[in-house]
């Protein structure tokens, strides 16, 4: 499971936190949906700790575990949860023993992953028979995620660029298929979605010159004469004054057991 690496949990926060935040909020709601009070909940690829937070808030830290391979994003997400399990761990070796949690959540992880079967296949094996396994990954491929004009734009001006269109689960049907080839059932897929404002173009663009994920590390290549000509690209199309991005994910859910 990559994506991030050497990234601080600051420059995520900044960049893609503005998103994972209030998308956690009806994610967390589906993930949870009729799992016991009582259950242990666990975040795959917690990240920093945004969907960790919103499960905490929703459940108390103390049934609350966390796993991320990046150092620095377990400490953010331990110091955020102080009580909360939080480790080191991959999605493809999961460091729980069988059936410890009632519910699993994988939140813009799945696409990711080394190899997402595997990841999905141990949250299941991690939660309880009959366990609710979650995951969503944003609508890449349908150009509803949050990076969606940034990919449009970097690709009219670079044909050859490679965007995240192409990652495992960012495309309808897909989360199932990964869902279902990973041994869980009564799978269903279903849209969760979140809208962020901005008060001005370089807001949303300031985050981009941090080299987080892929739309960063693509800017990061550029020279300056390509990264001003990607900026202004994109400042003609979203304009200086204030405006909103609303993005969409999509998301499959499972049965353990």
């Amino acid at each position: 499971m990559g994506g991030f690496g050497g990234v601080s949990a600051q420059d995520y926060a900044a960049f893609m936190g503005r998103f994972s935040s209030p998308l956690a909020v009806e994610f967390a709601a589906l993930g949870l949906d009729g799992v016991p009070a009582d259950a242990r909940v666990l975040d795959v690829g917690c990240g920093p700790g945004m969907l960790t937070l919103e499960l905490a808030r929703r459940r108390g830290v103390g049934p609350i575990a966390a796993v991320d391979p990046e150092e620095a994003f377990v400490a953010a997400t331990a110091e955020a949860c102080p009580s909360a399990d939080v480790r080191i761990g991959r999605a493809e070796d999961l460091p729980f023993d069988d059936g410890a949690f009632g519910a699993a959540l994988a939140q813009l992880v799945v696409h990711f992953m080394t190899d997402p079967v595997r990841g999905v296949a141990e949250m299941a094996r991690v939660s309880a028979p009959g366990g609710r396994v979650s995951a969503c990954v944003w609508d890449h491929g349908g150009g509803s995620g949050p990076l969606s004009d940034f990919w449009r734009v970097a690709t009219a001006l670079d044909p050859g660029v490679r965007g995240e269109a192409s990652l495992n689960g960012a495309s309808e049907g897909q989360l199932v298929d990964i869902f279902e080839r990973a041994g869980l059932h009564d799978v269903t897929q279903s849209v969760v979605g979140c809208t962020v404002s901005f008060q001005n173009f370089d807001e949303w663009w300031q985050p981009f010159l941090g080299g987080v994920g892929p739309a960063g590390r693509y800017v990061a290549t550029l020279d300056d004469a390509a990264a001003a000509q990607l900026e202004r690209a994109l400042r003609d199309e979203i304009g200086d004054g204030g405006f909103e991005i609303t993005a969409r994910a999509w998301a499959a859910v499972g049965l353990a057991g």
